[in-house]
């Protein structure tokens, strides 16, 4: 067995992973940057952080309705991105700040669009603490 395959498989994926990171960083600068800050620090009493967050390393589920349906002071991205790209950017934000936290598939944000998951928060609820 020869493992030239193998080498092909690996050198077929490593772009592959590297182009979504690279996008997801590409959106976050396009659509979040200004609010969240360059490196995800956020504004205090304004925008929350999102690097080293509890709530973008927690449930999935509750980041992406976030990012579909908006949040307090933040907007919905439902009608501008598209699942590969909100999959993207939210990986970005989960391996990139938050300790490997784990990619997001876009079959996940499908999962949540369709599900309709809007999510009502409390007042208190509308700015997640870190």
């Amino acid at each position: 067995m020869t493992s030239k395959p193998l080498i092909a498989l690996i050198a077929l994926i490593i772009p592959c992973a590297t182009q979504a990171q690279e996008s997801g960083a590409s959106l976050y600068q396009k659509n979040c940057l200004a609010c969240h800050q360059a490196k995800g620090q956020g504004i205090p009493g304004a925008f929350p952080a999102l690097a080293g967050s509890a709530f973008v390393a927690g449930d999935r589920t509750e980041l992406l309705a976030t990012i579909l349906k908006g949040r307090g002071g933040m907007p919905a991205f439902a009608g501008s991105m598209n699942d590969e790209q909100i999959a993207a950017v939210a990986s970005y934000l989960r391996d990139d700040w938050n300790g490997k936290a784990g990619a997001v598939q876009a079959a996940q944000v499908a999962a949540v669009r369709k599900g309709g998951n809007a999510v009502q928060y409390s007042q208190s609820q509308a700015r997640p603490n870190n």
